[in-house]
């Protein structure tokens, strides 16, 4: 069992094709049948499933494939941090995130990590949720990722960065523009927009909301935050959402956030497969959006 037939193997179960493989690796289809052929004497079990439209692992071989794809991750992340220490500020860092945290929490790191690292190279893939970033992390994928933090989820480490509190999003004629705080019994009251489905912060909403005794009334959903303030301004609903930096106090003349401190805040931040092996450039990058993020005005939250 070799790191080249690991390699081969988890790169079949991705791509569900042996002849795929082959194209991508330039070899033949029985050179890349023998690497999992190797695996499959070594183990002792089938780990492949052939069908007439390609290959699907095994139960075992989901087990392999799982494991593999960690191992071979960590020792790429460990290969690139030697590399990059040694060529100092010269190299990459990959970050997975959606388009509207890049827009809330980085732009500013952004131009100041590359003032201060103009010869580094910044890779951004968007993931719709916290859910795809750490899908992402548990492949050859990024070195950062910036999710909501939330259930613990194996093999990836969760870094809070701030605290983000809740406010309610509405027009500025409505009644409840001119409250100082949103109390428990108003969010009983409302037409929600709802934050997107199985993300993290609609779970922790939903949460906050079952331990109130709130039902919510909604008719009307969204897939990110910044949509829901629009429609919020637009006088479709009321939207609950979090304290996002550069938002919280710029609502132009239509609109209002008002806080609502019965509920906790929604905490966010950095997730990776390990923190201790992170390039140099990638700490860095880290580092430098927790500082920028603490002179939002959230509250610093991390370690």
């Amino acid at each position: 069992m070799t790191l080249d037939d690991l390699r081969v193997f988890v790169a079949v179960c991705h791509a569900g094709s042996l002849s795929a493989v082959a194209r991508d690796l330039g070899c033949t289809q029985s050179a890349v049948s023998q690497h999992v052929k190797r695996l499959e004497r070594e183990t002792g079990v089938a780990l492949l499933e052939r069908h007439t439209r390609g290959v699907v692992p095994t139960r075992a071989g989901r087990v392999l494939k799982a494991a593999a794809a960690h191992g071979i991750a960590g020792l790429d992340l460990a290969v690139r941090s030697i590399q990059e220490s040694a060529r100092g500020d010269v190299g990459s860092v990959r970050v997975t995130t959606g388009a509207t945290s890049l827009r809330h929490f980085m732009s500013e790191a952004v131009v100041a990590f590359r003032r201060q690292y103009p010869r580094a190279s910044l890779e951004f893939q968007t993931a719709s949720s916290s859910r795809g970033c750490f899908d992402a992390l548990a492949g050859d994928g990024p070195d950062l990722a910036w999710v909501t933090i939330g259930e613990r989820v194996p093999g990836i480490e969760q870094h809070p960065v701030v605290d983000l509190p809740w406010v309610l999003a509405v027009r500025a004629d409505d009644p409840l523009a001119a409250r100082p705080r949103i109390e428990a019994d108003d969010l009983a009251d409302i037409r929600h927009i709802r934050l997107p489905a199985r993300s993290t912060s609609r779970a922790h909403l939903d949460a906050a909301f079952a331990g109130l005794g709130i039902r919510d009334r909604s008719d009307t959903s969204v897939a990110d935050w910044d949509t829901a303030i629009l429609l919020a301004g637009l006088g479709l609903g009321h939207a609950v959402v979090p304290a996002l930096p550069g938002r919280f106090t710029d609502g132009g003349d239509a609109l209002r956030f008002v806080p609502v401190p019965v509920l906790p805040p929604l905490s966010v931040g950095w997730a990776v497969r390990d923190w201790d092996a992170l390039t140099p450039l990638a700490r860095a990058f880290a580092d430098t959006v927790r500082r920028t993020c603490g002179r939002t005005g959230t509250r610093d939250a991390s370690p």
